[in-house]
C-alpha cells in the first residue's frame, strides 16, 4: 500500500493519500481546497489514479478541496448520506466497502461530532486480511475526543459521540493504528495532542475522555474551544451553492 499523510501545522489539519501501489488505484481523505495540486503531484509521482475522494464529515475550519479534487481527476466524491451539502456526491453508508485494488475501505458512520462523521477502516490485503488503520476524522484524536458543538445540539452531540466511540472505535484491535483529522492548533476538539497519530490501544490507556462515564463525557465536552471565528463562512463554503443536488 501507498500511504502519505499531508500535515498542516497552521490550523492543526492532516489529509491523507493512500492507495494500492500494484494496481494504481487510490484516495484522498479530507483534502484542503489550497493544496489540490500537491495531491495530484504525489499520486501521479506513485502511478495513483484517485477513484474516490472523500470527506469524514463537513469541515468548519477550513474549506474541502473534495468536491474540486474529484472534478479534476474524474473520481467519485464521497461524504455520509444526508450530508447538508448541494454538491453532487457518492453517499456513504455504514459498512459500505470500497475497494481499491488490494487496499479496502470499511465504513463506520460515527456521529457526534456532526451528524454526518464516518471513520475510514483501511485493510491492506497484501499484507493480510486484519485492518491496519482507521481514519477517525473528528471523531477521536490523540489524548481527545471531537467537540460536539458545532452543528448545535451539544448535550444530543455529546452522547453520540460517546456510543460512537466505544460501540465503534474501542472494539477495534488495540494494536490498530489511528490517524485522526486533525493534531495540536486545531479548534476541534480540547486538549489534542500534537502527535498526530496513536493506536487504539493507547489511546484506551491514556486518553482521559475514554476513561469517564457517559453521564460525565457528555457534561465534560460542554467545555470546549470557542468556535472558529470563521466557521460560518467556511461551512458555507464546504456546503457548497445553493442548488439542489442531484444524488
Amino acid at each position: 500500500m501507498i500511504f502519505r499523510p499531508f500535515y498542516y501545522y497552521d490550523l492543526g489539519c492532516a489529509a491523507y493519500v493512500f492507495g494500492c501501489g500494484t494496481l494504481g488505484k487510490g484516495a484522498v481523505v479530507d483534502p484542503r481546497a489550497d493544496d489540490i495540486d500537491a495531491y495530484l503531484e504525489f499520486a501521479d509521482a506513485k502511478g495513483l489514479r484517485l477513484t474516490h475522494v472523500i470527506d469524514t464529515h463537513i469541515h468548519a475550519d477550513h474549506r474541502s478541496g473534495g468536491p474540486e479534487l474529484a472534478r479534476r481527476v474524474g473520481a467519485a466524491y464521497c461524504i455520509s448520506e444526508g450530508a447538508d451539502v448541494t454538491y453532487s456526491y457518492t453517499p456513504l453508508h455504514d459498512a459500505d466497502q470500497i475497494e481499491l485494488g488490494n487496499t479496502k475501505i470499511k465504513v463506520l458512520h460515527t456521529p457526534g461530532h456532526s451528524s454526518e462523521s464516518v471513520c475510514l477502516l483501511v485493510t491492506d490485503l497484501k499484507r493480510g486480511p486484519d485492518p491496519w488503520f482507521v481514519l477517525t476524522g473528528d471523531t477521536l484524536f490523540e489524548g481527545a475526543v471531537g467537540r460536539p458543538d458545532l452543528p448545535g445540539r451539544a448535550r444530543e452531540n455529546a452522547a453520540q459521540l460517546f456510543d460512537s466511540v466505544h460501540r465503534k472505535l474501542l472494539t477495534l484491535p488495540d494494536d490498530l493504528e489511528i490517524y485522526p483529522g486533525h493534531f495540536s492548533g486545531s479548534v476541534c476538539g480540547a486538549g489534542l495532542s500534537g502527535k498526530p497519530m496513536t493506536t487504539v490501544g493507547f489511546e484506551k490507556r491514556w486518553n482521559p475522555m475514554l476513561a469517564l462515564d457517559r453521564d460525565t463525557f457528555v457534561e465534560r465536552l460542554s467545555n470546549v474551544p470557542p468556535k472558529p471565528a470563521d466557521m460560518e463562512r467556511v461551512l458555507a463554503f464546504n456546503r457548497g451553492p445553493e442548488t439542489v443536488a442531484t444524488r
